[in-house]
């Protein structure tokens, strides 16, 4: 087994609140070991153009607390190519670079399995994706951020909705998973929840303002972005204005703010702990994977298997919803 003497890092996909702690962690535990670390900027883009910098433990000062990612974050359609990916490893030997730790989620890890397939460099990732829809980690990095964010959003839509005895339809983020609406819906007393994982969504909303309470003074619906044919929560709205013309109705997508903000202590924490443990496990040989957190025991998942969706919703939780929004 070779000695790691020069990590490469870099995030890629949607930034997510918590990716500056886990670049701080990895940066700073890599330095306790003596190992250097190079920062790649824009991610698999900046790998492939050479955006390389060495970090120190001064590169990474004051960013716990930072949204977003020092790093920059890219799309990269060039390293989907057999040639682009050829370019990226000879970019990153020109700068000595012999293993890699990439902060991302399923594109990411995709990304890092081809990369790892093709070329003899030991590669890990760590979870960060507002979405939570990652195999082999019980919360994702940026999750818990986000859901408090929307939280405290619909929470503020909510005080206008009483106002005016309004439904509002709000639109979380989530094309293919719909964690983030699962759980904020019951966070903030939502009336109904629309998922892709479930189908009798629309179904369901109609029967709860069919035969709901009429002496609410204020509902809310979550969905989620990918739910709905066309339109999203737009074409839900304008399905319930159409059958329940009686209702003031109004829509509201929060859209990127659920991206932003200062991590939360539940964020900082898991990216401190996922970023140690990946360099850590780098030296002892580890390739290949995510490294996770699951029954509060440091996890490691092949991307494989990482990036495999779980669409398994728990029941419990849209029986609490209906039980709850009565």
């Amino acid at each position: 087994m070779a000695q790691i003497k020069n990590i490469g890092l870099f995030t890629s996909g949607g930034d997510a609140p918590g990716m500056n702690s886990a670049i701080r962690a990895v940066v700073r535990a890599a330095l306790f070991h003596d190992i250097k670390v190079t920062g790649i900027r824009r991610g698999y883009e900046g790998m492939i153009h050479g955006d390389l910098f060495p970090m120190d433990r001064k590169s990474v000062s004051n960013i716990i607390q930072r949204g977003g990612t020092i790093l920059k974050t890219a799309r990269s359609e060039q390293f989907k190519t057999v040639e682009g990916r050829k370019l990226a490893y000879s970019q990153l030997k020109e700068f000595n670079v012999d293993a890699l730790i990439a902060i991302g989620g399923d594109g990411t890890f995709r990304g890092a399995k081809a990369f790892g397939d093709e070329f003899d460099m030991p590669i890990l990732g760590l979870p960060g994706t507002i979405d939570n829809d990652l195999m082999g980690t019980d919360f994702t990095i940026g999750y818990d951020t986000a859901i408090n964010t929307v939280m405290n959003a619909v929470d503020k839509i909510r005080d206008t909705a009483e106002s005016h005895d309004r439904l509002f339809i709000v639109e979380v983020m989530g094309r293919d998973s719909g964690m983030i609406a699962l759980r904020t819906g019951i966070a903030s007393g939502a009336e109904a929840i629309l998922i892709p994982e479930s189908k009798t969504g629309l179904t369901n909303l109609f029967d709860r303002l069919e035969n709901g309470r009429k002496d609410k003074t204020s509902r809310i619906v979550i969905v989620a972005e990918g739910e709905g044919e066309e339109g999203g929560a737009f074409e839900i709205g304008r399905l319930v204005k159409e059958k329940f013309p009686n209702y003031d109705t109004r829509v509201s997508i929060l859209g990127h703010i659920q991206r932003g903000g200062k991590p939360t202590c539940m964020d900082r924490v898991l990216a401190s702990r996922v970023g140690v443990a990946a360099v850590e496990a780098l030296m002892a040989g580890y390739r290949n994977e995510m490294v996770g957190v699951i029954h509060n025991e440091i996890s490691f998942t092949p991307f494989e298997h990482a990036i495999k969706h779980n669409t398994d919703i728990d029941p419990n939780f849209l029986k609490i919803v209906e039980m709850l929004s009565l």
